[in-house]
């Protein structure tokens, strides 16, 4: 290095090294609590569903919708949570499939396949605990929600990339 300048992989190495620290601690946070979900017994799983279910109606007659609240069901929320948590594990994955290898789009069968065998292991945790049971429409729904995750980062990760882009155009 002459005159104290740093190459642009040293500038963003503590960027890369922080975002590998924040994405890695956010995933296993969240397969904690996707983990933590299915060992509650049947009955506390239940009550959660429902207080969920009661705020989403809730939510809908203050919006004007009194008919969709009513069609609301503990089914569609609970099938509902199960793809939303996967999602977030998806998005998750990606975004640390991103800053661990600058060919993240070639190893997106890693992320896809993480997210699958977590959901078999949640299905898996919930054949032991009590008043649960395992289905393997959850682990497809799961699956898909994990999709919908990647791609949503792959979205984020593509405009990113066009805005940072143009800005180093200017």
């Amino acid at each position: 290095m002459s005159g104290g300048r740093h190459s642009s992989a040293q500038r963003a190495f503590p960027w890369v090294a922080a975002g590998r620290v924040l994405f890695t601690l956010a995933l296993l946070g969240c397969i904690v609590f996707i983990f933590s979900n299915s060992m509650k017994i049947g009955e506390v799983s239940q009550g959660s569903s429902g207080r969920v279910l009661a705020l989403l109606q809730g939510v809908l007659r203050r919006l004007g919708h009194p008919a969709l609240a009513q069609r609301l069901t503990d089914h569609i929320v609970r099938k509902l949570a199960h793809f939303c948590e996967y999602t977030l594990e998806g998005f998750l994955l990606m975004l640390c499939m991103q800053v661990y290898t600058r060919n993240y789009i070639w190893h997106i069968s890693v992320p896809l396949l993480g997210g699958v065998l977590t959901a078999l292991a949640d299905e898996t945790i919930q054949i032991y605990s009590p008043g649960r049971s395992s289905q393997v429409t959850d682990v497809w729904l799961d699956s898909a929600g994990v999709l919908a995750g990647i791609l949503a980062a792959l979205v984020l990760m593509a405009l990113c990339g066009l805005l940072f882009h143009h800005r180093n155009k200017e």
